[in-house]
């Protein structure tokens, strides 16, 4: 029988019988032959879709008959998967890339469906189909590491913002969106500045001016850090151990590097030999060291 796409297939006559579109196994309860399961209708496909899980049961994981049922039931049943794709089409990501990873849990799905309880497949497949999505959503489309309480407040302030604009909202505030999902408005402004860590730019993007001129990238507005503050802070971190020295040692330090003085110039300054410069140094050195990093 010839499938239009709009009656169902009588299963038990394409069981039965040779028809063009069909050419079962030499088994006598051996299934019919699909040649194009993706463009069987969904309502034929749940009929179809009964007679193979049942024959599934029943087959040598592994055979040749086995794999044909199975891949059958993917292809027949990939209507299921673009159905839940399209609730997530407004994310971000690429259709195909959604349409794969629900497959992954259409495929999970057929291998786990218990005919024994009778429950329909396409209410058993779309929380796997729907669940192994949303996964990947979470694990992979984060530019930044946030919870997964966030990751989800987040998909509920654009449905609310959504629908806030539907009501004639224009461009809905913090209060707006608390009010609208009964929550407070701390949590909502930690929702939206978890937000910024869905996606990132490319610092090579191109900054363009109102004009759409182009104005430089995103590098050039980035700051650098500037060495002179790490100098400062050190010195600051510094001052209260250099007050810790004695008098000598002080000195001794601001010959060294205040006066920039050799250790030959400063024995020479102070009456002293190199040497005992040196060790004078290495002692306030060890000092000051020891203080800085009894403080991190």
């Amino acid at each position: 029988m010839r499938h239009t796409g709009t009656t169902t297939m009588d299963t038990a006559h394409l069981a039965g019988q040779h028809t063009p579109e069909t050419d079962a196994f030499d088994d006598p309860v051996a299934l019919p032959r699909i040649e194009s399961p993706r463009t069987v209708a969904p309502a034929d496909a749940r009929e179809l879709s009964r007679l193979f899980f049942e024959r599934l049961t029943a087959l040598e994981e592994g055979t040749h008959e086995y794999q044909y049922a199975r891949n059958t039931l993917i292809e027949m049943n990939l209507s299921l998967v673009q159905y839940v794709a399209r609730r997530f089409r407004s994310r971000g990501p690429e259709t195909d890339d959604i349409v794969q990873v629900g497959t992954i849990g259409l495929i999970k799905a057929i291998d786990r469906f218990d005919t024994s309880l009778e429950n329909e497949f396409t209410t058993f497949a779309v929380p796997y189909i729907s669940g192994e999505i949303k996964r990947f959503f979470r694990d992979t489309t984060w530019s930044v590491r946030v919870p997964r309480r966030l990751q989800e407040l987040r998909v509920d302030l654009a449905r609310a913002r959504e629908e806030l604009e539907g009501d004639g909202v224009h461009e809905p505030g913090v209060a707006d969106l608390a009010s609208h999902l009964g929550l407070k408005e701390e949590e909502v402004n930690e929702g939206l500045v978890a937000c910024n860590g869905y996606d990132s730019d490319s610092i090579d993007r191109p900054v363009h001016t109102r004009g759409r001129q182009q104005a430089g990238l995103v590098a050039d507005l980035i700051g650098q850090e500037d060495p002179a503050l790490a100098l400062a802070e050190d010195l600051h971190a510094l001052k209260p151990h250099l007050a810790g020295l004695d008098e000598r040692e002080r000195i001794l330090i601001r010959l060294r590097f205040g006066e920039e003085m050799t250790q030959s110039e400063i024995g020479a300054e102070l009456g002293l030999s190199q040497m005992h410069v040196s060790r004078l140094l290495s002692r306030a050195f060890s000092t000051l060291r020891d203080g800085l990093l009894a403080e991190e």
